[in-house]
């Protein structure tokens, strides 16, 4: 096919790569260490190249031929003919673990500078070009968290917005919202942008002990909502995980009685909207827009209905017939909330406050808080991306994977949220990853560019491809088959020629 000529640049991708070192393997698959792929568009050609991530835990593996770093879903050892006295100070240090700094699930721009980065306090700076490791940076040297997500956010002057999860820190457990600049001051050029991070606010967990996981959150013009959820980490489980020889994964249990609560940080004022929201119990890993109407704040999430989702990647399930066999109990569901928060405090108990043109709803309940629930847009898509220039704002279309009762994705769909209207891309054997777009240069419209994926075949002698796909009419421009092994991969970034730093530079 034909590529559109102002399509320059790299569009880099990162995912679990390596599940077997010498003797050992990894339980899961979302703990095989990372392979960073890129795929180059220059004039018309696209250049592909790979590399595993050389991240300490990579390296310490490698050079002992076994797994001796633990990952989420494997529990490592230390070396079994070591004294028993080196033995009980292992099982001491690993009540807060030392996590792993294998980033493998996305990348993130910090100004010049891109990342991998995965849920950890640990992300690895990396060559865009060439794919080389450089150095790796501790966020908890910066701020007081032990995880944090690796979707962060981006406003309109370059900074990130993250959001982390510190642990009992000085008796308390809450998730904090921080924010790194894209650059330093010209006097300071020697100093890391990660020194001039600044706390925007925090938000308390509802339990000391039993903080929610969060994968990612939304973000307004002129609030954060997080959505603190029902699925929880067991800090006393986590702390005893490896004397007990259970891996971390299983100190996270998702709370079906529970409610799902909602939380609104003005970014003005650093305060928390005061009124308590909340849902039913529902888990959920990707938040794809909000955005603010009339006093309202909409916000569209993919949810399920149990944690289900995590367990079907457990290696063991992975089998030649994988997609025949795992099934999902929930499927994934694009849900819309309405939360209104200017309302008429004289309302009913009972009566819906919502004011807006929606089915869902938001009812007053006789102790003041509200009870939300979503209008369903459709089910079975996953891997959620929009136009980025529309995070905050009003949007109308989403690019994502299609998902039935399979984990695994069959095809790329683009949704138009205000027809309904669906268009799909897809082809036998064929699993393609997340779509990402990117806006042509003279954009008019929110669709006005291209969509590309990378997709891998079920049919090991056929090569993998990264498709181009035109973003309105979702027909095929053209596809650039690559003859190696490439691998499922999670999250990535299109870096456009003009953020490249040349080598020179």
């Amino acid at each position: 096919g034909q590529l559109p000529t102002w399509l320059q640049g790299t569009l880099l991708r990162n995912g679990p790569g390596m599940h077997t070192i010498g003797d050992t393997k990894y339980n899961h698959w979302f703990d095989g260490l990372a392979l960073l792929h890129s795929f180059t568009f220059k004039n018309g050609e696209v250049y592909y190249r790979s590399k595993y991530l050389r991240s300490d835990t990579y390296n310490c593996n490698v050079e002992a031929n076994r797994i001796v770093v633990s990952e989420f879903g494997t529990m490592a050892y230390p070396d079994p003919c070591k004294n028993i006295f080196s033995k009980a100070f292992s099982y001491l240090s690993h009540t807060i673990p030392e996590f792993t700094d294998n980033c493998l699930i996305n990348i993130m721009k910090n100004g010049d500078d891109f990342y991998a980065t995965s849920e950890t306090n640990f992300i690895r700076k990396i060559n865009p070009q060439t794919l080389e490791t450089l150095e790796k940076v501790d966020y908890s040297k910066y701020v007081a968290i032990n995880l944090a997500t690796s979707h962060p956010h981006y406003d309109s002057d370059g900074n990130i917005l993250n959001m982390g999860t510190s642990i009992v820190d000085k008796g308390k457990t809450k998730y904090i919202l921080f924010k790194i600049p894209p650059s330093v001051p010209q006097k300071e050029k020697k100093k890391s942008c990660f020194k001039h991070l600044e706390v925007v606010c925090s938000i308390p967990s509802r339990s000391l002990l039993h903080p929610s996981y969060f994968h990612s959150f939304g973000i307004t013009e002129n609030y954060i909502v997080f959505v603190e959820q029902p699925f929880r980490l067991d800090i006393v489980k986590l702390a005893t995980a490896y004397i007990r020889g259970v891996n971390w994964a299983s100190c996270l249990a998702f709370h079906k009685e529970d409610k799902t609560w909602f939380h609104f940080v003005d970014m003005k004022t650093k305060k928390e909207v005061s009124t308590k929201f909340y849902t039913d119990a529902m888990v959920l890993f990707h938040h794809i827009n909000a955005y603010e109407e009339d006093g309202h704040i909409i916000f569209d999430v993919i949810a399920y209905t149990d944690n289900s989702l995590y367990d079907v990647f457990y290696l063991k399930n992975l089998s030649n017939d994988f997609e025949e066999k795992t099934k999902l109990t929930s499927r994934p569901t694009y849900k819309r909330f309405v939360v209104p928060l200017q309302y008429d405090k004289d309302a009913e108990v009972g009566s819906n406050l919502v004011t807006l043109p929606s089915t869902a709803t938001a009812v007053k309940e006789k102790d003041g808080s509200v009870y939300c629930q979503p209008e369903i847009l459709c089910e079975g898509i996953e891997l959620p991306r929009i136009n980025y220039d529309y995070n905050g704002k009003k949007y109308n279309c989403i690019f994502a994977t299609e998902v039935k009762w399979s984990p695994v994705p069959s095809k790329i769909v683009k949704f138009n949220i205000q027809t309904k209207e669906m268009l799909h891309w897809g082809e036998d054997h064929c699993w393609p990853s997340e779509p990402i777009f990117i806006p042509s240069p003279d954009a008019r419209e929110e669709d006005d560019g291209v969509v590309l994926t990378s997709v891998v075949m079920t049919d090991p002698k056929k090569g993998a491809f990264l498709l181009v796909l035109d973003a309105k009419t979702f027909k095929e421009l053209g596809r650039a088959t690559v003859n190696v092994e490439m691998h499922l991969d999670l999250h990535g970034i299109f870096i456009p020629e003009k953020d490249l730093k040349t080598e020179t530079e």
